[in-house]
């Protein structure tokens, strides 16, 4: 039984013909400098990237950065760990799907079947349809990503009441090699003055380029699953590179209420060119 998740926000976050969603990803991705960049050092691949999750309009240029920067290894990534928060199903731990696809516009994305099998018997690993089926944080990436990359797997988490630990604990069960991409989607502040969230975004970056796992929702709405990557980094002796910092108020929002948005790079340790 051939089981997909089928999207639930093309047509509202980003748009939902195949023509409008290609062509306006591909102007994101053209503007963050893809595939200018695709003879770059592949020995400088990021391992892992943080990158935010609203709607196009406003952190879409943004999102691009990082994926920008995957252009040397876009033949080389064949599995993409996706971790993003739950915004409306409330879970304990890290939900699989519990489906074999996922689709957008675009087309499906395969479920990697045998990394659900590896991670299953963990126990902060459960099985919910709910908590995937509405969820924007995971979907919208994968558009960027079925852009980006040739030929690659997914396994996407949907996380929730989780420490740092646990999330760690997974990730280090799928680190893999170099085939293997970690996306954490997360933004930053949610709903502050657009100078306030400046200031409180430039704070929690910092905290992230120091690899310190201890950021709050307030500071990050995905602050579990970083924090898990940023414990995985501190163990993997992962570089973070800043790609990019703004929040909506840059790009199309008003600026008495603004989200942040940030898009991170992590390069392995010994390779990295400053």
């Amino acid at each position: 039984m051939h089981q997909v998740r089928q999207p639930a926000v093309a047509g509202a976050f980003y748009p939902g013909q195949i023509a409008v969603l290609s062509g306006e990803v591909e102007n994101f991705l053209q503007a963050a400098g893809y595939p200018a960049n695709l003879s770059a050092l592949a020995a400088d691949m990021p391992k892992a990237i943080i990158v935010p999750h609203a709607g196009y309009i406003y952190s879409g240029a943004m999102a691009a950065r990082a994926y920008a920067r995957l252009a040397p290894a876009h033949q080389r990534i064949r599995r993409v760990v996706l971790l993003g928060p739950v915004h409306r199903v409330p879970v304990r731990g890290l939900a699989l799907p519990g489906v074999d696809a996922f689709a957008t516009p675009l087309g499906l994305i395969d479920i990697d079947l045998p990394a659900v099998a590896a991670i299953t018997p963990l126990r902060q690993v459960v099985t919910s349809q709910a908590a995937h089926a509405q969820e924007h944080s995971l979907e919208v990436q994968l558009p960027f990503l079925q852009s980006v990359l040739e030929d690659f797997k997914l396994l996407p988490l949907a996380v929730g009441d989780a420490t740092p630990a646990e999330v760690a604990e997974v990730l280090e069960l799928l680190w893999g090699g170099p085939e293997t991409l970690i996306v954490i989607s997360s933004d930053l502040s949610h709903f502050l003055p657009y100078r306030m969230a400046q200031t409180v975004d430039s704070e929690t970056v910092q905290h992230i380029m120091q690899l310190d796992a201890t950021l709050t929702h307030h500071q990050a709405c995905g602050g579990t699953p970083v924090n898990g990557l940023l414990l995985a980094a501190q163990k993997h002796q992962l570089q973070p590179e800043l790609l990019g910092l703004c929040n909506s108020g840059d790009t199309a929002g008003d600026k008495s209420r603004v989200v942040g948005y940030a898009s991170v790079a992590f390069i392995p340790g010994g390779q990295h060119v400053h």
